[in-house]
């Protein structure tokens, strides 16, 4: 009986602590799931182009991409014509993610603070972000020219918005207890939004960097196709135009790469700067 009364609590302790239960493919390894998932994607790849079901002109054979990727590899390396292009394109993309950071941030500050900015500034960013962001490249060129700046500013164009929404969630998620506390203790404005409020919205602010690191890429691309240049978008266009399209894909894959190694410079920076937050769908470590 007294055993009984002892293991009691510990048995009723037991039964009350709630354990998340992982699945079976939560548990996978990344490394594992993203191989598993990339030799799919080759398997389809290679049984379509092999069988015929697509023309070699259209699609062609991971092993032909390949043998183009390491041409591409190679001339990268000597410091060839496709170097100079690539770095123009890098160049294109850090100046535009420079710039849509310094315009979001502040459009957001503004629209997050202020109420003028939530009721008259904010309703327009959702307009001009509703319209067709390519229909602006000519413009763009008109008003910058064909040189680098009408493809910076189209970068920076498409990758604003999300920096914009992202800023003022941010501020807007500081919880309100925090508020009143710190306009008890006599805090300005000013020490308001440094203090507590930029600090609370920086898992949304770096929400909004990373979908504008994906954006940018795209918007520099663009700008290239439809107002020249000399970057990787031109490689493209004249690789598509001659229906080489190894050089086009291996082409596209490289960009890739660029826009993978910047949107993992933004998430290591969250890493560092936020590091009490953590992003995760499941449980499993990869």
């Amino acid at each position: 009986m007294n055993d009984a009364r002892i293991k009691q609590p510990k048995d009723m302790a037991e039964d009350t602590v709630w354990v998340q239960e992982i699945s079976l493919i939560d548990s996978i390894p990344r490394w594992i799931a993203m191989s598993f998932v990339f030799a799919v994607f080759i398997g389809v790849w290679q049984l379509v182009t092999g069988l015929g079901l697509v023309s070699p002109i259209i699609l062609p054979t991971p092993w032909e991409t390949l043998e183009d990727m390491i041409f591409v590899g190679k001339n990268l390396i000597a410091g060839g014509y496709l170097l100079k292009a690539l770095w123009i394109t890098i160049l294109e993309v850090i100046y535009g993610f420079a710039l849509a950071i310094t315009i979001g941030f502040s459009l957001g500050v503004l629209v997050g603070e202020t109420a003028f900015g939530e009721k008259a500034v904010m309703p327009y960013l959702v307009a001009i972000d509703t319209m067709p962001k390519v229909a602006f490249a000519p413009l763009f060129v008109a008003w910058l020219g064909f040189g680098i700046e009408s493809k910076v500013a189209l970068a920076a164009f498409i990758a604003t918005f999300p920096i914009v929404v992202g800023t003022a969630a941010g501020l807007h998620a500081a919880d309100e207890n925090a508020r009143m506390l710190f306009k008890t203790m006599g805090a300005s404005r000013l020490q308001t939004l440094i203090k507590m409020k930029l600090p609370t919205g920086l898992p949304q602010i770096f929400t909004g960097l990373k979908i504008g690191a994906v954006g940018v890429m795209a918007g520099a691309i663009t700008g290239e196709f439809l107002g020249g240049g000399r970057g990787f978008g031109e490689q493209i266009r004249m690789a598509a135009s001659q229906l080489n399209t190894p050089r086009v894909f291996s082409l596209i894959l490289y960009l890739s790469l660029v826009g993978l190694a910047l949107y993992a410079l933004v998430t290591f920076a969250q890493r560092k700067v936020v590091f009490w937050h953590k992003e995760q769908v499941g449980s499993a470590d990869g």
